[in-house]
């Protein structure tokens, strides 16, 4: 260890027992290689300073607990795992460590192999079973190339040259030969980053991740060591939103811990937990403000298409269903495309809406009333064949949209011989008069039969009116008229 940074550590600690009151009175016998637990109990800009056994305290690098991003990822109260790397009996400071640098000599390779704790090594080359490593002091090392990382090389020659950490996996015939591994210990790293990042994530925790890959039905997000998901429903209250249009691989998150759950693994070190995340949860909802009320007319843009319905975008991250009952012939519109629509049902709570067409001419932000005042029983109406039916015709009202004006002339309120063609009588699109039997939505019966006998009526009543004299008076009256 260097003097500056002796010094620097001597300082250091000498502040921390300061802060404590004294310095301990007994100190845990410890020796280089071991692999202790120890919990953090400050942490500064290069020291992290931890508590090994309530009474020594310890210090290991921040350099060693910083995350790619430069963040140290430790705080006070964590547990961490490492190894002792260096003991100075005349101060009584313990150093930690991942690793204890490159060893230099093989009584340290084979303490190393013994403890488990890591080594650095500078990859040299390429042979045809994997790297050639050097140790330091003139030690050589050779690192099958299935143990060089956790994933597969593409590329090793990427690695010459570069100074990486190992673990001692085989020491024989006093040195001459040495065999590392890498993988083991990105292996063992991950299980213990996972196991830290797990205490913090439950449901309701607010955590900052990085997307490690985006996929057509969500984005898995690296939390340190454990990945989370954010399905497509999670991304953003608009649901038109893609995924690889809202996140990118790399991209910096900070999410919502919707669920966790425990799940069977689907291969030996699979993972035994599903972590849901949102994204949606920390954005401003949509709704709150959202100036609509049921029988408001109102623009908005199909954004899709269902077996029931078309849904229709009327704020940013607000939807409503025009449903298929709603839709007449001739509504055309298609994903994308504009429209006008009136809000039929509102319910705030369950951030559902009902839509249905407005009606010609009605102008955005007007209100309007959307079963007809005219719609009273036995009120004569004329209207569009919507529909044919084995039991009858659907007939859209002049004048309405949607359901509501939609009537049911049942085939014994057709005025048609039983046995008859309705599609041919009354093809979609015949334009016919009817008598309103019944009212109500969803329950509008119409009778075409019925008009022709009101208008027969009507007829008779005016002609009676202008014909026949209202008496025949008396027969003297008669003879008076006559020659005899």
């Amino acid at each position: 260890m260097s003097s500056e940074k002796t010094e620097t550590m001597g300082d250091s600690f000498a502040a921390l027992f300061e802060g404590q009151g004294s310095a301990p009175t007994r100190r845990k016998h410890v020796r280089i290689g071991e692999r202790l637990e120890a919990v953090v109990i400050q942490v500064g800009r290069d020291l992290v300073f931890v508590e090994l056994d309530g009474k020594q305290q310890a210090f290991i690098e921040a350099a060693e607990v910083r995350d790619p991003d430069g963040t140290i990822n430790v705080k006070v109260g964590d547990t961490l795992r490492a190894h002792v790397v260096e003991v100075d009996e005349a101060s009584g400071s313990v150093r930690l460590g991942r690793s204890i640098g490159r060893p230099g000599n093989l009584a340290s390779i084979e303490q190393a192999k013994e403890s488990g704790v890591a080594v650095e090594g500078k990859v040299t080359g390429i042979n045809k079973g994997g790297l050639e490593v050097d140790l330091g002091g003139g030690t050589r090392a050779f690192c099958p190339m299935s143990q060089a990382s956790n994933h597969f090389v593409e590329d090793a020659n990427a690695l010459v040259g570069q100074s990486l950490r190992f673990v001692v996996t085989d020491f024989r015939d006093g040195g001459k030969n040495v065999v590392v591994s890498r993988r083991a210990l990105l292996q063992r790293e991950a299980s213990e980053s996972a196991a830290r990042a797990m205490s913090d994530i439950v449901p309701g925790a607010i955590l900052k991740g990085t997307v490690a890959s985006v996929r057509d039905f969500g984005a898995f997000v690296d939390l340190g060591g454990v990945e989370g998901m954010i399905p497509r429903s999670e991304i953003a209250h608009d649901r038109s939103v893609a995924v690889a249009d809202a996140l990118k691989p790399g991209d910096l998150v900070e999410v919502a811990v919707r669920e966790v759950k425990d799940v069977e693994p689907t291969h030996k070190r699979g993972p035994t937990k599903k972590i849901t995340l949102s994204l949606k949860a920390l954005a401003a909802d949509p709704w709150e403000g959202l100036d609509v009320a049921e029988g408001r007319v109102v623009s908005g843009t199909v954004v899709r298409s269902t077996e029931f319905g078309r849904f229709v975008r009327i704020a940013p991250g607000v939807e409503g269903l025009l449903h298929v009952s709603e839709l007449g012939r001739d509504f055309k519109a298609d994903e994308g495309e504009e429209v006008r629509v009136v809000v039929k049902k509102l319910d705030r709570q369950t951030k559902k809406i009902g839509l249905v067409a407005a009606p010609d001419g009605a102008e955005v932000g007007s209100t309007v009333t959307l079963v007809s005042a005219d719609l009273k029983v036995n009120a004569v109406v004329q209207g569009t064949v919507e529909r044919i039916e084995t039991y009858g015709i659907f007939v859209q009202v002049d004048g309405t949209k949607g359901r509501a004006g939609r009537g049911l002339v049942p085939n014994a309120e057709l005025g048609v011989p039983r046995g008859t063609d309705l599609r041919k009588a009354f093809p979609e699109g015949t334009r016919v008069t009817a008598k309103v039997l019944e009212t109500g939505e969803g329950r509008l019966r119409l009778s075409i039969k019925g008009a022709k006998g009101a208008e027969e009526r009507a007829d008779f009543e005016a002609a009676k009116g202008k014909g026949a004299p209202r008496s025949l008076g008396t027969f003297a009256d008669l003879l008076k008229g006559r020659k005899l």
